[in-house]
Order: structure tokens, then C-alpha cells, then sequence
């Protein structure tokens, strides 16, 4: 075959891939991190956090998108507050499925349809929950239920805003939407209560595993 020939042959399949694809983006613009940084609570700040949001996008087909970690910082050395539902874009958001999450920040932070069914992995994996072995429920988020940062000492609410892996602690919240009772549904999602300190070990020993809740903002 020519060397002209093949050239129209590449680029023969290369249109026909392109028209496959329709030019679209992929649908997914929300996920839990199937893998945590490895290193407890301390996931390189949020430069780190939303790095990893977007490499595990890439990695899936959905690095088109502009990907942020949910998670809030706490006012530090003069550095002010971050607010995790400032970070995130407008919504709407829907999972791997194509399962709609909430349609706008409101309502995110309101009636939303985050749960354990809901709330997969960048792979369309359910993430465990409350009882299951090992628990890993626990999502890192350093956020208010408003999806606002909050006051205080950094090391005692974002393990010194996402940079600590030993003593300290991070609010957490429970994408099973599951407390110590089976029968309490409501439990926040983003702000459930703070974990046993920064490290692997620690996040692990409260029923985390270091995972965080990413969002596409385009």
C-alpha cells in the first residue's frame, strides 16, 4: 500500500472515531475517589486533593472536565477560609450512571439524592458502608453542613487544611447517610462529625479510609 494511501486510511479511521464519540464530554461530573492519597489526611493541600480528583478522571475517560475536591479550609496564618461549596461550580451533577445528584448547590446542600447507591466510585463502584468490612464511610470534607468552612484551629477540622498524617483531626461526613443506628438516614452526608485523627491508621480506626467527594465545575 502507498504511503498516500495510508495516510487517507489513518485519517479515514481517525474522523470515524471522532464522529463516534459525537464530540462529547463524558457524563460523569461527580464521584468519590475510589483511592485515598495513601497518606491519611494529608492529600497535599487542595492543589493535592483536586489533582487527584483529575487524574482519576483522566484515567476513566473524564478529564475534559475541570475537577475540585469538596473540601473546605479553615482560616490559617492569615490565609483566609476556603468554602468547599464555593469550589465546585454550579451543578448539575450526576454520578457514572448518569444518576443525578443535585441539580444546583441549594440544593446539594438541601433534599439532595447523595446516598450509598448514589455516591460511586469514578469506576461505578459502591464505596462500603457503615456495615460492612472494612467501613470506609467516612469522607473527608472539613465543611459545615451549609458546605461552609469552619472556625477554629486548622489541625483540629481539615488536619491543618489537608496537609497533616498524624495527630489532629477532619470533619467528616457519611455518604451512606448512616450513623450508630441503622435507622437514622439523615445523618449528614458532609458534616457528620470529626475523625480520630490524621493519620491512615487513625482515618481507618473511625471508618474512613482518606476518600474524598470530587465535582466537576464545567
Amino acid at each position: 500500500m502507498s504511503k498516500l494511501r495510508i495516510a487517507m486510511a489513518a485519517s479515514a479511521a481517525l474522523l470515524a472515531l471522532g464522529c463516534a464519540g459525537g464530540g462529547k464530554q463524558h457524563p460523569m461530573t461527580f464521584f468519590i475517589t475510589s483511592a485515598g492519597s495513601g497518606n491519611g489526611a494529608d492529600l497535599g493541600g487542595l492543589a493535592g486533593a483536586d489533582r487527584q480528583c483529575q487524574t482519576l478522571a483522566a484515567a476513566v475517560g473524564a478529564g475534559g472536565r475541570t475537577w475540585r475536591a469538596y473540601l473546605s479550609t479553615t482560616a490559617s496564618g492569615g490565609t483566609p477560609a476556603v468554602n468547599a461549596r464555593d469550589r465546585i461550580g454550579k451543578g448539575p451533577w450526576q454520578n457514572v450512571n448518569g444518576v443525578v445528584i443535585a441539580n444546583n448547590v441549594g440544593e446539594l446542600h438541601g433534599k439532595n439524592n447523595l446516598n450509598k447507591q448514589t455516591a460511586l466510585t469514578e469506576k461505578g463502584t459502591m464505596v462500603n458502608g457503615r456495615t460492612e468490612k472494612p467501613n470506609m464511610h467516612d469522607i473527608l470534607t472539613g465543611s459545615q453542613p451549609d458546605g461552609t468552612a469552619l472556625a477554629g484551629d486548622a489541625a483540629k477540622t481539615t488536619c491543618g487544611n489537608w496537609t497533616l498524617s498524624g495527630e489532629g483531626a477532619a470533619i467528616v461526613g457519611h455518604h451512606d447517610r448512616a450513623g450508630l443506628k441503622d435507622d437514622a438516614p439523615s445523618v449528614s452526608w458532609n458534616s457528620s462529625h470529626p475523625s480520630r485523627g490524621c493519620s491512615q491508621a487513625n482515618l481507618a480506626s473511625s471508618g474512613g479510609a482518606g476518600l474524598v467527594y470530587c465535582f466537576a465545575t464545567n
